[in-house]
């Protein structure tokens, strides 16, 4: 496994968040309710983004197995998720933190940019293959019923997720990161 604490993760254009994280917690008040609520949020959006980070190739072919046949952006989703559970368990300030900052931050200024960049970068590389993926699979919130694309794309539709490209796509350093935050949190009424 990659060092999970690579330099991207440490760029200083992240200080933002991880001290909005760090005021998160010092601000925290759990609750029973909250501690299950955000669990399971957390498991939701954890086990998504394991779930996309072994189906996904990145730059080598457009995928569109595994949760990319319900929605384009099933890691950016699974993050959500796991903020939001975070904020639950952290409860009170924590809570209305994320609320207030992290979600507004996500749909006004990440996910639109990261839309903008990555389906510019696709279309130009899988042309009509992407467009009609784009067209056809929701953004952020999945549809019920997978996608199948036309056999004239010929698009691998029989890609299965694979524990050497969960790993590839560093996910198992942001489970190790999941992990660490949930146990800092169990900790926390402690300290």
């Amino acid at each position: 496994m990659r060092h999970p604490f690579r330099r991207k993760n440490l760029s200083p254009r992240l200080l933002p968040l991880y001290g909005l994280a760090a005021l998160a917690l010092a601000l925290s008040e759990p609750t029973p309710l909250g501690a299950c609520l955000g669990g399971a949020l957390v498991c939701a959006g954890e086990g998504l983004r394991l779930w996309g980070a072994g189906h996904l190739v990145k730059t080598k072919a457009l995928t569109v197995t595994g949760p990319y046949a319900h929605h384009r952006h099933p890691l950016y989703a699974g993050t959500l998720l796991l903020a939001l559970g975070f904020g639950a368990i952290a409860g009170g300030s924590g809570l209305l933190l994320v609320a207030g900052f992290f979600v507004p931050f996500f749909f006004l200024r990440y996910l639109p940019t990261k839309e903008r960049v990555e389906s510019a970068r696709l279309a130009a590389h899988y042309r009509d293959a992407y467009r009609a993926y784009q067209r056809a699979v929701p953004a952020l919130v999945p549809a019920l019923r997978a996608w199948s694309p036309p056999p004239e794309l010929g698009l691998d539709t029989a890609r299965r997720w694979s524990r050497a490209r969960c790993q590839e796509n560093d996910e198992f350093g942001a489970l190790l990161g999941v992990l660490a935050g949930l146990a800092i949190l169990a900790v926390r009424p402690a300290l």
